[in-house]
């Protein structure tokens, strides 16, 4: 039994007594306000023109608030916040990197750029069936994920947005969209299965679970046995979560059961989630164990890639081929995590800049896909046609997307995927090499042909209307829906035309993962 002596001694050193600064709290802040904003949101469920304004002002002010964390970030350095009176690393820490806050700022302008678009195309009973609450809790999970520095916190996080997506999908309570539902909430738990046991495994194996704690132990332990298994399950685990090769049929079976708005949200964010965990912890906490597997992901990466390009060559229906088409986008991603990670290095900044790129140009592809159907009557790309026409504005919208998500100049996926490209030609991986190109000409056959089936060619008869639950008639003609599309396309091309404070940020961003240092002393101090 431990002696009142050694129980205050441990508690000298598991506690602090320093209070919490505003400019700290700063750090929980997009957490809290989005989880509060769900509560007052639930409130007022009968309301749902007041339901739907007040989500839009709430997530434009955390969007707000993600943009002043970003900024405190990159002018101060990383910041940590702990929670309760417990010092790092027994106790919770919320951490905020260049990294997290990256794309933190980037889901939120993502999540604000959706919710506009809802106000005109979700139906009125099921924003009083609770989309709105759903949207803002996900953001909450999403928002906690990239916050957080602890592994089992970033579980938590995961299921957080795990249960609100799963009741976006299923909103409507369509045959079609309950199917969709049952393959994503399988799969998904699968995966959720394996995060917590790799988890409980890494608690056995460390003793702890804060991530800057993690880093510093795995440093000295190296890549042994355990440590490589360990990897091993969480790359399975967060590879299902990111739809990576060979666990990725669920996204093309699930994706294009909801609204068009809930699609775009899914395919924008919840994957890249899956991608920035994995980022996280083989690039961050357990990188010998990443130099060991690279061979094995780069295998992933490029099956992935193909699997995405040539289903999306095969698809008829619009959405079915945008599925496939983010799948090519996390094989794309996980070829940076291909090459060995150290300051400096391109791979990983390549692979976080085309993360960010897919997340703003996935989700605006879906919303201009959403229009698209509306205004054809059918999702389906043997009946769409004439738009170029009838909406040359929007389609041309449509056509710097088709550019942007094919890789070509000069937009904002055509410089990732030239550094991607660079830098397995350096590392001797020409055989990623070639399929980045190869999956880069596919996708861009599949976008062309989306084109100029549904744009440029002129509208084809029909004997019968098209089925069209999914669309609402007030769809074309709200600035609810043409506001959010053309802003996410304005952002695409600026990246694009200027394209140096994407790459910066990247580069900080991976220089953090690479040499974790700053985050490791900022959490422990001189704790050993």
């Amino acid at each position: 039994m431990a002696s009142p002596s050694d129980t205050a001694a441990l508690w000298a050193e598991a506690a602090t007594s320093a209070p919490v600064l505003l400019d700290d709290a700063l750090i929980a802040l997009p957490v809290a306000l989005q989880i509060l904003l769900a509560a007052i949101l639930l409130l007022v469920e009968k309301r749902p023109r007041l339901q739907a304004i007040l989500a839009v002002a709430g997530l434009g002010a955390v969007f707000a608030v993600d943009l002043a964390l970003l900024a405190d970030v990159l002018e101060n350095g990383p910041r940590i916040m702990a929670m309760g009176a417990w010092r790092p690393p027994f106790g919770i820490v919320f951490s905020a990197d260049a990294l997290g806050t990256t794309f933190l700022a980037v889901a939120g302008f993502t999540a604000l750029a959706c919710a506009v678009y809802a106000t005109a195309a979700i139906p009125r009973e099921e924003r009083r069936g609770g989309f709105f609450p759903f949207l803002v809790l996900m953001m909450a999970g999403v928002s906690g994920a990239f916050l957080t520095g602890d592994l089992f916190n970033l579980y938590v996080w995961f299921e957080v947005l795990l249960i609100a997506s799963f009741g976006l999908l299923a909103l409507g309570s369509r045959p079609a969209q309950l199917d969709g539902a049952l393959a994503y909430g399988i799969l998904n738990l699968v995966a959720t299965t394996f995060f917590l046991i790799a988890t409980a495994l890494t608690y056995g194996l460390f003793g702890t679970l804060n991530m800057a704690h993690l880093a510093r132990l795995a440093a000295e332990r190296g890549a042994d046995g355990l440590v490589i298994g360990l990897s091993v399950l969480f790359l399975a685990a967060f590879g299902m979560k990111a739809a990576a090769f060979p666990v990725n049929a669920w996204l093309p079976a699930s994706y294009h059961t909801p609204r068009f708005v809930t699609s775009a949200l899914f395919a924008g964010l919840l994957t890249k989630v899956g991608v920035y965990a994995l980022i996280r912890v083989l690039g961050m906490v357990l990188p010998a164990a990443h130099d060991v597997l690279t061979p094995l992901i780069a295998g992933i990466a490029g099956l992935t890639m193909m699997i995405g390009a040539l289903g999306a060559l095969a698809q008829s229906d619009i959405r079915r081929l945008l599925n496939y088409v983010v799948v090519a986008g996390i094989g794309t991603i996980l070829a940076g995590l291909a090459v060995p990670i150290a300051p400096g290095a391109a791979g990983l900044a390549g692979a976080i800049a085309y993360a960010i790129h897919s997340i703003l140009v996935m989700a605006a592809l879906y919303l201009a896909a959403g229009v698209a159907a509306n205004r054809t009557g059918s999702s389906s790309l043997h009946e769409m046609g004439g738009l170029w026409k009838r909406f040359p504005v929007f389609s041309g919208l449509v056509f710097i997307l088709v550019l942007a998500v094919s890789g070509l100049p000069p937009l904002s996926g055509f410089w990732p995927k030239l550094v991607l490209l660079r830098a397995t030609l350096a590392d001797g991986e020409t055989a990623l090499a070639a399929i980045l190109l190869l999956s880069g000409l596919l996708l861009t056959l599949a976008m062309m042909r989306v084109f100029a089936l549904a744009f440029w060619r002129d509208e084809p008869a029909r004997e019968s209307p098209a089925e069209a639950e999914d669309f609402t008639a007030a769809l074309p003609s709200r600035w609810q829906t043409s506001l959010p599309l053309a802003a996410l396309t304005l952002l695409v091309v600026l990246l694009g035309l200027v394209p140096e404070p994407l790459a910066r940020l990247s580069r900080i961003a991976a220089d953090g993962i690479a040499d974790p240092a700053a985050v490791i002393r900022l959490t422990l101090g001189d704790a050993p």
